[in-house]
This record gives structure tokens, sequence and C-alpha cells, in this order.
């Protein structure tokens, strides 16, 4: 939707300015044609810079698209119609979902479902939502779609926060020892450094790596820019490379502790999102054809193909899956159970929840192993600092 400045005239002859949202200029004038006013002037709205820079720090959180989600569900479970639901939570979410809800809005009544109206705001509702939200509506269950939804992004945001919540402490500690280590560096080393050479003093090897590095910050600071710029462009241009990503993931999983996270934390996400998928009807071929997609692994990425080209030629989902050897014998041997049983969104559910735990006990174990880690890169760090300092200053005194 675009918005358009009008100036027109209302049945009485009396001038009137404003705004109107349309999806183009046919439609601005139409609406403003059935509040019976004349259309003088019309001409699309420019936003201020202060608008566009404000829209770029004032993003829509994970906690905004699950109130939207859970909300929605709720209402429409009371019996309330999807415009009069999103016409609710129109005027309830915040500022930037705000005007998200109100585009939505005015695209299903313009006779789109809810889908491709989502479609139109992919940043922020990925493929799998909006696929569980065709599949919804498509079976007649859209308040249940939307509530296993919300289930399962309320779960994502839990365990997201947990692993925030464990680097915490260990970027503040290292925040604190950068920003100590910029002090010395910018503002007492080069006042120390006059008066090494004032007195001639003989300096030790880490002061003088110490002082040339603090001449070369000062010198050419502008530089630490163009290498942080530099190194964010290179590393966008080498993830574009298939090769590389594999390579990357391959090594990633082979770190202790953070590998087995970055695993576990896979394998939740797959088995809760297959399950969610499942559970709604969506056939497994497209359900291991979107969720593949969300995984952000290459590696899991091509073994999913790999098991979804052996689903169509008719293998089971289990086999299919133990015949990649990517993932732990655990999971094609519950799915075996749920394909057995006709149980399959329940028992990838159970899977989920294994596999959660056992992501949260290699949080911990990360948090264990990064503590003690942090404490000694500091010690290192304040001893540099100290011999640096100090070492000069004793042999100066011990001159006189």
């Amino acid at each position: 939707m675009e918005k358009f400045e009008y100036q027109a005239k209302d049945s009485w002859g009396k001038k009137l300015k404003g705004i109107v949202e349309a999806s183009d200029e046919k439609q601005a004038v139409k609406i403003l044609q059935g509040k019976n006013l004349l259309v003088i002037s019309l001409k699309p709205k420019r936003e201020s810079w202060f608008s566009e820079v404000r829209g770029i720090f004032t993003r829509v959180g994970t906690a905004d698209k699950v109130n939207f989600t859970r909300q929605l569900a709720t209402m429409i479970t009371a019996g309330l119609r999807l415009t009069e639901a999103l016409d609710i939570l129109e005027t309830q979410s915040s500022p930037k979902m705000k005007k998200i809800v109100g585009e939505i809005r005015r695209d299903v009544e313009g006779g789109k479902d809810l889908a491709s109206a989502l479609e139109k705001h992919s940043n922020i509702f990925d493929h799998v939502y909006i696929a569980l939200i065709r599949a919804g509506e498509l079976s007649g269950a859209l308040e249940k779609v939307l509530g296993r939804l919300a289930d399962n992004l309320e779960k994502q945001k839990e365990f997201r926060n947990k692993i925030k919540g464990a680097m915490i402490y260990p970027i503040i500690v290292i925040s604190g020892m950068i920003l100590v280590g910029a002090i010395m560096i910018i503002f007492v080393i080069p006042k120390m450094t006059v008066i090494y050479e004032e007195f001639q003093a003989e300096l030790p090897a880490p002061t003088k790596i110490l002082i040339a590095l603090s001449k070369f910050i000062t010198l050419f600071w502008w530089l630490g820019g163009v290498i942080v710029v530099g190194m964010i462009a290179g590393v966008k241009v080498l993830f574009k490379n298939p090769h590389f990503r594999k390579e990357y993931d391959r090594i990633l999983f082979k770190v202790p502790i953070v590998g087995n996270l970055r695993q576990k934390t896979i394998l939740s996400e797959f088995t809760r999102t297959l399950g969610l998928l499942v559970g709604t009807g969506i056939l497994i071929i497209d359900a291991l054809q979107i969720v593949r997609r969300s995984l952000g692994s290459v590696i899991y990425e091509r073994a999913l193909e790999e098991a979804r080209k052996e689903v169509e030629k008719g293998l089971p989902l289990a086999s299919a899956l133990a015949g990649t050897e990517v993932f732990p014998p655990i999971l094609p041997q519950m799915i075996a159970v749920g394909e057995e049983t006709g149980k399959l969104d329940e028992v990838l559910g159970r899977v989920s929840t294994y596999f959660e735990q056992d992501a949260d006990t290699a949080v911990k174990g990360l948090t264990t192993a990064v503590e003690p880690l942090i404490m000694v890169i500091l010690g290192v760090g304040v001893a540099f600092l100290m011999i640096s300092v100090i070492m000069p200053i004793y042999n100066l005194t011990s001159q006189f």
C-alpha cells in the first residue's frame, strides 16, 4: 500500500487536505469519491528522512510475531471474522507491526487469502509460516494451525533466549576488556611514551609492541573501519559460494561443544517444524522441501534433498533419512514408529522435545566451558598490560 496526499472539495465546496492509503492512484481516487469528495490533486506522499531512518532501526521482533499469531488464533477461535480480527489487531499492535497488519487487512478485504497477504511480508513471515497458513485455510482449520504456530514460535523464542542468556556474561567481559585496552592504547600509552623518550629508558619487548600498536591505531584509526567493511563484504561473497559454505559447515560441526549445540538445535528445529507441517495435512514430500530451506545448514539441506528424492521413489521417510548418514540413529528409528502407527506428527513432537533437552545440556556445557576460558584470556590480557606499563617504570626508578 502507498500513501497519497490529496486536495479535494466536499459537497459544500469546502477545500480539504489529507492523506489516503491505496494500492495505486486509481484506487485512491475511488476511495475519495466514495466519501463524496471531488479530487483536485493527488500525489504520492514522500516519507521524511527521519521516518526512513526510524524504519531501519524499528524492526518487527519475534515477540511481535508471536503476539500477532497468538491473538489472531484466539479471536478466530472465538468466532470473529478474519477481517474483524485483523482490524482489532491493527489497533493493538506496536507501531511497526500496526502498519504491516493494516496492509494485511486491506489485502484480505480486497479478496486475497491470508497466506497471499502474508507473502508480501516474507521478510517477517517465512516460507514455513506461510505454507502452514495456506494449509490451514485450505483445510478449514486456520485457528488450529495458528495455535500450533504460536506454540512453535514461543518455543523458538524461549530456546533462543536461553542461548542469548548464556552468552551475556562472556560478551560483557570481552567488551570490558576491549574497552580498557582501547583506553590504554589511545590515551594512556601515548602520554607514557613521551616520558620514556625523555629519560631514554630501555623498553622491554611488550612495551615496544604496545607503543607501536598505539601509534599505528592513532595514525590509521580509519583503517579499522575499512578492514571491518572489507571483511563483512568478503564474508558475504564467500558465503554465496556453495563449496565454501559446505566446508564452513563441516568445520563448525567439528568444533567442541559449539558443533554439538548447533547439531542439536538444527535437529530440534527440523523435527518440530516437520511435525507441525505434517500435522496440518501437508504431504511429506512438500514438507521436506519447505523445512529444508529453514535449517541454515548446507549439509542438512543436501541430506534432506536426497531423502526427499528417495521418498518420491516410494521409500519410507525413516529409511530415506537413515541412508543420508547425517541424522543420529534415534531419529529414523522414532520416525519408523510414527509411520507404522500413523502418528508421525506426535512422534516428531516428542523427538523435538528430546533434542531440545539435549540442546539445553549443550548450552549449559558451553557456559561452563566459556567462563574459565574467558578468565584465562582476561588474565593474559591484564598481565600483558601490567608488564608493558609497569616494567619500564620499574627500570626508570632503578636508575636513580
